[in-house]
């Protein structure tokens, strides 16, 4: 059964568009299946994988509201070589339309039940606020990975997403978890940033990646060439950081399906 894990932080321009691709193409490059689901209403995501947002025949949109079939929607020609639910300005609507439906929080669940055994992962890149496609994607994931950087408004951001989760987490996903915390667009030299990468260690401890994103042009540019970095530039840090954070989460999943077999 594949795991369900979104991307999110309700503070914008946090790396979570660059995180998703950037990752979902890294893990799909270790022979894994993966998918991602474009749930921010800007498209990023689509665009980053070669999918032209305006040209797309169904979005997110088709399969939330309209109750597509998972089939109808997905795209599996992805210049990440993993398959893609896209995003473009309709999906905006979506949200409005969910409004007037019935069990609206669980729509993306329900849409994934049939498909998910086709995947080891699928990743959901959130839009940046707590609206009901994020309540969405928490509903219908196993954990969340929150891409941060390491600033002092970042901390406050991180402790009202830790709030949201706690909530939902009690209202409609007991099963949500915090899969990591990821350090994006690190730079070494600044003092304030290692101060809050040391406070996250203290207080998160290993939910913490040991993989650090480093602030990198490559990572930058590759979205407007519709490629994730490593397609781009594979020999850039960018590239190797989301590699090295692919093999970290393997080794964890490694790990914890050892330990669950030692305990049975």
């Amino acid at each position: 059964m594949g795991r369900v894990i979104a991307v999110a932080n309700q503070k914008g321009g946090v790396g979570k568009t660059t995180t998703c691709v950037n990752l979902a193409a890294s893990l799909a490059a270790t022979q894994r299946k993966v998918l991602v689901i474009d749930l921010d209403p800007q498209g990023n995501a689509t665009m980053a994988s070669g999918v032209d947002k305006y040209q797309v025949d169904a979005t997110a949109y088709e399969l939330l509201v309209e109750e597509t079939p998972f089939d109808d929607v997905v795209i599996t020609d992805t210049t990440g070589g993993y398959h893609l639910i896209a995003a473009n300005g309709d999906v905006t609507a979506a949200e409005i339309k969910l409004m007037e439906v019935f069990a609206r929080e669980v729509r993306l669940r329900t849409a994934l039940e049939s498909v998910r055994g086709n995947y080891d992962f699928i990743f959901i890149d959130c839009p940046p606020a707590l609206n009901l496609l994020t309540i969405n994607a928490m509903t219908a994931s196993d954990s969340v990975l929150v891409p941060m950087q390491c600033e002092y408004f970042a901390l406050e951001g991180l402790t009202a997403l830790m709030d949201t989760i706690s909530k939902l987490t009690a209202v409609v996903n007991s099963e949500l978890k915090i899969e990591g915390l990821l350090r994006t667009m690190y730079d070494p030299r600044n003092r304030l940033a290692n101060e809050v990468s040391q406070q996250l260690k203290k207080h998160f401890g290993d939910k913490v990646y040991r993989t650090v994103i480093p602030r990198n042009v490559r990572l930058a540019e590759a979205p407007s060439h519709g490629r994730p970095a490593m397609y781009y530039d594979k020999y850039s840090s960018g590239a190797k950081a989301y590699l090295a954070l692919a093999g970290e989460i393997i080794r964890r999943d490694e790990l914890a399906a050892n330990a669950s077999a030692v305990d049975a």
